[in-house]
C-alpha cells in the first residue's frame, strides 16, 4: 500500500461524498489506485457512520472504523493512524476547511525536503478576535511551560512517512495532546503556510479549550508539580517559623498565643502539606 488517508468523522454527513471524490481523485493521481481511505467515526450523532458504510460497498479502499462512543478528535486520529498502513499517510479532516489537493503540494515538498512530515500552519488564522487572542494565548503558554517548540496556527492536515507513524504511535499516550506529540515524536519536519477555510462552525466551546490547555500542559510538563511543591514547601515553612516564634514568646515572654492564633497557625502548616 503506497497510500493512507485518514480523516475523522463528527457531523460530518454533508461533506462525505465530496470528501470522498476529492481524496479519492487525488490520490490516483498521485498512486493511482494503490491507496487506501480510512474514515474513524468519533461518535458522530448524524448519519455519518451511514453514508460512510455505504462508500464501502461500492469501494473496495474505503475503510470504517467506528468508536463506541465519542472520545475526542485526537484519540480518534491515533486510531485512524494505527489501522493505516500506506508507506505515506496523509492526515486531513473531513469537514473540507482543509483541502484534499493540499496532498500534491505536500508530496512535492517532502521530496524536496527529503523529510518525514510536512504539516500546514494557517497563514491568517480563522474566527473572531477572542478566538485569534485565546488560540495565540494557548501556543504560548504551550512553549513556555513544556519547552516544546510547536508552532502557532497549525492544522490538521499532514503527510507523514510510514517510520514516522510508527514512531508516533508507539508512544501510547492514555490523555492525547497531538500537537505536542507530533513535534515530540521527531525526525526531520517542515512546515507549509496553507489557507484554511471557513465551512463549519468551531465544536470547541471555552470549556473545552481551556480543558485542552491543561491536558497539554500535564501531559509534556513536570512545572504544575513543581510549583505545587514548592508553594506548600514555602507555606509549611513559614507556619513553622511563625509556630517556633510563638513558642519562643512564651518560654522567654511568658505571652502565652491566643487561641486563634494558634489555631490560625496550625492550618497555615496543615495547608502547606
Amino acid at each position: 500500500m503506497k497510500l493512507s488517508i485518514v480523516t475523522t468523522l463528527f457531523n460530518s454527513e454533508k461533506y462525505i461524498k465530496d470528501f470522498h471524490q476529492r481524496a479519492s481523485a487525488v490520490a490516483q493521481k498521485l498512486v493511482d489506485d494503490d491507496f487506501e481511505i480510512i474514515f474513524v467515526n468519533d461518535g458522530s450523532p448524524d448519519r455519518s457512520l451511514e453514508l460512510a458504510v455505504k462508500l464501502t460497498t461500492s469501494h473496495q479502499n474505503v475503510i470504517v472504523i467506528d468508536l463506541s462512543r465519542n472520545f475526542g478528535h485526537h484519540k480518534a486520529i491515533i486510531t485512524g493512524l494505527n489501522h493505516a498502513g500506506g508507506e505515506l499517510v496523509f492526515l486531513i479532516d473531513s469537514d473540507l476547511e482543509e483541502e484534499p489537493e493540499w496532498l500534491i503540494d505536500f508530496n512535492n515538498q517532502m521530496k524536496k525536503d527529503q523529510c518525514d512530515m510536512i504539516y500546514g500552519i494557517q497563514d491568517n488564522r480563522r474566527g473572531g478576535i477572542l478566538e485569534r487572542i485565546t488560540g495565540s494565548l494557548f501556543y504560548k503558554l504551550f512553549r513556555l511551560l513544556t519547552k516544546i517548540n510547536q508552532p502557532d496556527n497549525i492544522v490538521t492536515a499532514r503527510l507523514m512517512t510510514r517510520r514516522y507513524v510508527k514512531a508516533l504511535i508507539s508512544h501510547e499516550e492514555r490523555e492525547i495532546n497531538i500537537g505536542g506529540l507530533w513535534i515530540s515524536t521527531g525526525f526531520k519536519q517542515t512546515n507549509r503556510i496553507v489557507s484554511k477555510h471557513s465551512s463549519s462552525p468551531t465544536t470547541y466551546s471555552f470549556g473545552r479549550k481551556l480543558g485542552h490547555l491543561v491536558n497539554a500542559i500535564t501531559s509534556f510538563s513536570s512545572l504544575p508539580l513543581v510549583f505545587i511543591f514548592y508553594s506548600g514547601l514555602l507555606i509549611s515553612s513559614t507556619s513553622v517559623i511563625y509556630i517556633l516564634y510563638l513558642c519562643l514568646r512564651y518560654i522567654f515572654l511568658s505571652q502565652a498565643p491566643s487561641g486563634y492564633t494558634s489555631l490560625i497557625s496550625s492550618i497555615w502548616l496543615f495547608s502547606g502539606l
